[in-house]
């Protein structure tokens, strides 16, 4: 009995502590210097995590019990699984028309970007920390898992590291992908800060247009209760759809076989979610019943989600983890940041031929703090959408997070790795990367002609 007390007695700390943290975040937008920051490109949510980090179990004072931490530490999963559900549906379904090439180009850099980390991790593993201390082959994962897939796939992928015979891959793919965030959320501050010093982004537009979409927001969330009901029910419809799409595919995999049956289990539910968005969004459309969806309240449901997903990562980050493998963790990030940044430079200067501060900016934050990220630093950067960005971006993710960040081949790399091993899983990933380099160059050597 005293044992329920304490879980009970920590639950609702730490719901209340989270319920605090909402009210902080969606109230403490109206607050002058709150707005200062995110103008800077300092998110109000960073700050909020840091300062979780600092009074919690592990930090500087220990405010926040391990209990509370522990029950934050399953949010990130349902708070990713809503921003995925909001994605398409807040938005008309884009018009594809002249956005062909765009939204391949954005493609192309996400799978490079993703299969490169792949590449990269295989090297630094089998090379690198191999010298210094026991590895396992799996590791080599850890780069696209925690970065690409973040703590929805680190968790799912964690299963598949224990019936393979890696116990620490559940932890330190948690610390990955909050290592990914945090460098996520600072160095893209620090982009957007440099790329408005610098003219890189139209800064004098986002200055003028910040207010009024904070304004618009204020007017449209709370207004009505019963639009933000039908609004959170829509939400929580697309999140049934991939469940049960997800549920569909696990009963009839055992016709697949044995090795198709075991990635389909291990495949997260985030793509799913996102083909049940965008279906619901395409029947209301081709219905005309687009009234019920209210585009200001699926937005701020999903920033709001992004936030308290970044909190509460953050927030319940285990640094004993971080503290027993940092090397091996500090290795992996610095690597695949270094990866992340040349692949992207590369696009950034050879493909992308308009607005390549704003794509390249929310696919670097995709690609190191998962797709939540990267709409925080598109949002920051670019809040009324002139360079057409996010669009291009939600087409291009449909195709994307079925292959990466938490689709078909992060599940299927581990057990890849396990089948053929480190050595041969690299080269693959290594030729699948530099092909599409290759391609993308080829598709756009108009671009690269101008240049030179």
């Amino acid at each position: 009995m005293t044992s329920l007390n304490i879980f009970s007695n920590s639950l609702l700390i730490s719901l209340f502590g989270f319920l605090s943290i909402f009210f902080l975040l969606t109230f403490g937008k109206k607050f002058k210097l709150a707005v200062q920051l995110e103008r800077f490109g300092l998110p109000i949510a960073v700050i909020s995590g840091i300062a979780g980090i600092s009074i919690g179990p592990f930090g500087f004072v220990h405010f926040l019990s391990r209990e509370t931490t522990n029950v934050w530490s399953n949010f990130p999963t349902p708070l990713l699984s809503m921003v995925f559900a909001t994605l398409m549906m807040g938005r008309p379904i884009p018009n594809i028309n002249g956005l062909v090439k765009p939204i391949l180009n954005q493609f192309l850099l996400a799978l490079s970007l993703g299969f490169g980390q792949f590449f990269i991790g295989g090297l630094v593993v089998k090379y690198l920390l191999s010298q210094y201390m026991n590895t396992n082959p799996l590791m080599g994962c850890l780069i696209e898992v925690g970065f690409e897939g973040g703590h929805g796939a680190a968790s799912i992928i964690g299963e598949s590291f224990n019936r393979l015979g890696f116990p620490k891959g559940l932890d330190l793919g948690l610390a990955m992908a909050t290592m990914g965030l945090l460098s996520s959320s600072l160095l893209g501050s620090i982009f957007i800060f440099l790329g408005r010093t610098l003219g890189l982004s139209d800064s004098e537009k986002i200055l003028e247009t910040k207010d009024d979409l904070l304004v618009n927001s204020k007017k449209g969330i709370f207004a009505d209760l019963r639009v933000l009901m039908i609004n959170l029910g829509f939400s929580g419809l697309a999140i049934s759809f991939g469940f049960l799409l997800l549920t569909f595919l696990r009963l009839i995999s055992s016709s697949f076989g044995d090795f198709s049956q075991e990635i389909i289990f291990s495949l997260p539910v985030f793509p799913f979610i996102l083909i049940g968005s965008l279906l619901i969004r395409y029947i209301l459309e081709k219905t005309k019943n687009t009234e019920f969806i209210s585009n200001i309240l699926q937005r701020e449901i999903g920033i709001l989600s992004t936030d308290l997903l970044i909190f509460t990562a953050m927030a319940s980050l285990d640094i004993s983890v971080v503290f027993e493998n940092w090397l091996l963790i500090l290795v992996l990030t610095i690597f695949g940041l270094f990866w992340n940044l040349i692949c992207i430079a590369y696009f950034a200067y050879f493909i992308f031929d308009e607005y390549w501060f704003e794509k390249s900016l929310i696919e670097f934050g995709n690609s190191t703090g998962v797709v939540a990220s990267g709409l925080l630093l598109l949002r920051l950067a670019d809040p009324k959408n002139i360079s057409k960005t996010l669009p291009i971006f939600t087409s291009k993710q449909l195709f994307a997070q079925l292959i990466l960040s938490g689709g078909f081949f992060t599940v299927l790399a581990p057990l890849m790795i396990s089948k053929i091993g480190l050595d041969y899983w690299t080269e693959i990933c290594a030729l699948i990367t530099f092909v599409i380099l290759l391609i993308a160059l080829i598709l756009n050597k108009e671009e690269v002609n101008k240049i030179q």
